[in-house]
């Protein structure tokens, strides 16, 4: 294999980690929502708890250390990525449950898969929780992913901007050093803060994820950036009044842990 397409599969391989879904919220709670009930933001593939994957190979394909199964189960048909192993066409096969994603590319494979699981393997006879142990593959995420994170920011190195923001009115309305000091009683409530855009990052787990600076806080605390996802988009620059839920203590793994993120957040300007 020759230096550049190792590098290649490295580069994936480590993007790939920043996708796993945590949603360790306000109590620490790691529990995902059954696959009956509704996904909690619109628009996106929530993650789904199963007990068990299982069906007849239909399609599979190995790349960069991991396989690509098409399951088929009585004509339903899934596809699920788990680490590599040993597989053959029509045979049965028995996965652990695993996370859901929704149009999941990997440039390894040049391919695009509408909806895809992945899981830790075969199952063990252990009752795993969901997200414990999975290896994701590879897939497509923007370059910031890989830069040191700023404080509780998805991995993203956001500098302190020369912003002052005026602040948004309203009972429910503070300035995003207001949110880092209240966060604890403010877990879980709406919010409603007014800033400038600073970075955007679209379509990262089904949503777009936007970092607000409105000219309170301090770099030494990291009390200066607020990242916020929603379904809207804006731009970098804009001036924006958000409201939404806020969380705290929110993991999406791979170390990458918001201390404070507001969520489900829709904007005026």
């Amino acid at each position: 294999m020759t230096r550049r397409v190792r590098a290649k599969n490295l580069f994936e391989t480590l993007l790939i980690l920043f996708s796993l879904i945590g949603l360790i919220a306000c109590n620490g709670d790691s529990s995902y929502k059954s696959k009956t009930q509704a996904p909690a933001d619109k628009g996106m593939k929530a993650p789904v708890k199963m007990d068990t994957l299982s069906g007849k190979v239909a399609e599979t394909m190995n790349s960069a250390g991991y396989t690509y199964i098409l399951l088929d189960k009585e004509g339903e048909k899934i596809w699920v990525a788990v680490p590599e192993m040993q597989v053959s066409m029509g045979g049965e096969v028995v996965l652990t449950h695993g996370i859901e994603m929704a149009n999941f590319t990997s440039t390894t494979l040049n391919r695009t898969f509408e909806k895809i699981i992945f899981s830790a393997g075969p199952v063990s006879g252990k009752d795993e929780s969901v997200g414990k142990n999975v290896k994701m593959p590879p897939g497509d995420l923007p370059m910031e992913m890989m830069k040191a994170p700023a404080s509780g920011g998805m991995g993203v190195s956001t500098p302190i901007d020369d912003v002052k923001v005026e602040k948004a009115t309203g009972q429910d309305a503070y300035t995003i050093a207001e949110i880092y000091e209240k966060k604890s009683s403010l877990c879980n409530n709406k919010v409603i803060v007014r800033g400038k855009v600073v970075k955007v990052l679209s379509k990262i787990m089904g949503k777009n994820w936007i970092h607000l600076q409105d000219g309170t806080g301090d770099e030494e605390k990291g009390n200066y950036d607020l990242v916020v996802t929603s379904q809207e988009m804006s731009s970098v620059g804009d001036v924006i009044t958000v409201t939404g839920t806020l969380y705290t203590d929110k993991d999406f793994g791979a170390g990458y842990k918001y201390n404070v993120i507001v969520e489900e957040a829709s904007f005026n300007k």
